[in-house]
């Protein structure tokens, strides 16, 4: 069962005075495929310290599993293993001299004997696909078997709940696609993932349930099929629509009612309405 956090009225000023959140009401309770989306200052990075114990809310009560969050000692240490934190720079994450010693870092940290730490260190590598690595130094990685490594070096406490801002950010397709299987692969073993990203394609093609932050207040908390349904929330939260949300409502208009979520999805309905004739027909003109 995944961890339970419920957000009441929350709101965080930094010692600066600006005021990163306001009046927050969120609950998590998964499983669920959570996307963040809100522009720069929104408040995102913020609510992921928050939800992961790095910050205290300046108003408002944080709850786990219905108890008010405790910020000291192995309540703490429970929480941060409950809950998994993936930056956006993998190099805050990784600091040890080789793949094998990052990964199994946080199963050593939770007080585990060692042969639990070998078998969630070798179950973690292979989960996140880099079990190839596990020798090589960590400064010698891509970019992108750096994020693998990072997410397995997360992977090794079994956290309920998984957090990451902008996991697909400088990758190429291929580390993109792998992230991204890995989170399913995730959520599909019943742990919630949610994911901070301005790749609103990615976004709706991947969602369940969005979050929009807007200078720091709610927008929006609900299905994928409002956030993106008419385009006005995306518009007053100051962000693009989809390319397959403005491609339905264009097809809308046209008084075509299909609703596509992938370019699978629109590609095998392109092929439903031509024949293999039509299509060579076109190519020629």
């Amino acid at each position: 069962m995944s961890i339970c956090i419920d957000l009441q009225n929350v709101s965080y000023r930094y010692p600066d005075g600006t005021c990163a959140l306001s009046g927050i009401d969120l609950s998590l309770k998964g499983p669920e495929k959570i996307v963040l989306l809100g522009e720069n200052g929104a408040g995102k990075s913020t609510l992921f310290s928050l939800l992961v114990g790095m910050l205290r809310p300046s108003q408002g009560r944080l709850l786990i599993d219905g108890r008010p969050a405790s910020y000291r000692g192995s309540a703490l240490r429970s929480w941060r293993s409950r809950v998994g934190f993936i930056f956006q720079d993998s190099d805050i994450q990784l600091f040890s001299a080789s793949v094998k010693q990052d990964v199994s870092f946080g199963a050593v940290n939770l007080g585990l004997d060692k042969t639990e730490v070998r078998r969630r260190t070798e179950r973690a590598l292979e989960q996140a696909g880099v079990e190839a690595l596990k020798n090589k130094p960590v400064h010698l990685l891509s970019y992108g078997q750096k994020k693998l490594v990072s997410i397995a070096g997360i992977l090794v406490m079994e956290p309920e709940l998984l957090l990451l801002d902008e996991p697909t950010a400088w990758l190429d397709t291929r580390h993109s696609q792998r992230v991204m299987t890995l989170l399913e692969e995730c959520y599909q073993a019943g742990k919630t993932v949610m994911l901070s990203t301005h790749d609103v394609d990615l976004a709706y093609a991947w969602a369940q349930r969005v979050i929009i932050l807007k200078e720091g207040s709610l927008l929006l908390d609900g299905p994928v099929e409002q956030a993106f349904g008419s385009g006005r929330w995306m518009e007053r939260a100051g962000l693009s629509l989809p390319t397959l949300v403005r491609i339905n409502l264009t097809l809308k208009e046209q008084g075509i009612t299909s609703s596509f979520r992938s370019v699978e999805e629109l590609e095998r309905w392109l092929k439903g309405q031509f024949s293999p004739q039509q299509f060579k027909l076109a190519g020629r003109t």
